[in-house]
């Protein structure tokens, strides 16, 4: 089907709604029976850009960014667990977890893309730091996942290294930013009308029908 209805969703791997958002979205193209008829583009988004290649523990790093005591990042953690549990997606937060850069994670999203291995690569990227407790700033872990999805490691690596493609993906960060997105996940339809946030299987269901009722239209 040549004219697809076109979905950008602005992400970042280590972002857990942006992981329950994706996955109820899924299900909820599944469910309508459209897979033929839709189109996603993975696009850049930063939760945490100055974190060093290191990273901080997660606990820590939400407290300070957020303000939050540890009971009630427990909590939240707890919900997204369930929230998992119903997408079969394992969400394994353990103690001594860190907070990962993606920034070199989005410049492989941004090489998978021109060989359609985009959403493959980013779920095993989000399985391995949520589910497999890697660390997605390694290159190891990174060259892995290539390896994985069947793309050409080594030429995806070099890439790391190359200020055009390291450019491209801080414009890309920028373009996003300037439209005024500022929360993930975010998925842009059609490049004319967006929905914020995890929504609902049935709500994505509702926006799906409409539109794609009025491309056919």
């Amino acid at each position: 089907m040549k004219n697809k209805l076109k979905i950008d969703i602005v992400s970042d791997i280590v972002c857990p709604w942006c992981t329950v958002g994706y996955k109820r979205l899924e299900k909820a193209i599944e469910e309508l029976g459209v897979e033929d008829q839709i189109e996603i583009e993975w696009q850049p988004f930063e939760l945490n850009p100055n974190m060093p290649k290191e990273g901080q523990n997660l606990l820590e790093h939400l407290s300070e960014k957020y303000g939050s005591n540890i009971e009630q990042l427990k909590q939240s953690q707890q919900v997204l667990a369930d929230a998992g549990k119903e997408l079969d997606f394992n969400f394994d937060f353990f103690d001594n977890m860190k907070m990962a850069n993606t920034f070199e994670a989005h410049i492989l999203l941004d090489y998978a893309k021109d060989f359609g291995k985009q959403t493959e690569l980013k779920m095993y990227l989000t399985k391995a730091f949520f589910s497999d407790r890697k660390n997605v700033s390694d290159r190891a872990v990174l060259k892995e996942a290539l390896e994985t999805v069947g793309l050409n490691a080594t030429e995806a690596i070099a890439k790391l290294d190359n200020d055009d493609a390291k450019n491209a993906v801080i414009k890309q960060k920028a373009l996003w930013m300037n439209s005024g997105i500022n929360s993930v996940p975010t998925f842009v339809f059609n490049r004319k009308s967006l929905v914020t946030g995890a929504q609902a299987v049935d709500t994505f269901k509702q926006v799906l029908t409409d539109l794609l009722n009025e491309k056919a239209a």
